[in-house]
């Protein structure tokens, strides 16, 4: 989460493939599927890369379209609804949050 918020993408990028690598098929699994596709694109954006952003965001959005799950820890809606904004209409980075218990 430091990672991401620190603008390290491609770092948590690296750390979150590691985590997702070892969670058995699931919610939880997916969500940091997303995340990582989420960093990805936002290291595209950086880049200037207008084509990875959309393929790449675009596969995020997909992967983190779902309703916030009980069994993940980070909060996803709104997490996705600003990777939105900041992907399609240059609106600011989105934070990763722990999900309120």
């Amino acid at each position: 989460m430091a990672l991401f918020n620190g603008g390290e993408f491609w770092r948590a990028h690296e750390e979150l493939e590691a985590i997702w690598r070892s969670l058995p098929e699931g919610p939880e699994a997916r969500a940091i599927q997303g995340l990582i596709q989420a960093a990805a694109a936002l290291v595209h954006l950086r880049r200037g890369n207008r084509h990875g952003v959309r393929v790449v965001g675009e596969r995020a959005l997909r992967t983190l379209a779902s309703p916030q799950h009980p069994q993940v820890e980070f909060e996803t809606e709104t997490f996705c609804r600003e990777l939105d904004g900041a992907l399609r209409r240059g609106a600011a980075i989105p934070t990763l949050r722990l999900r309120k218990s």
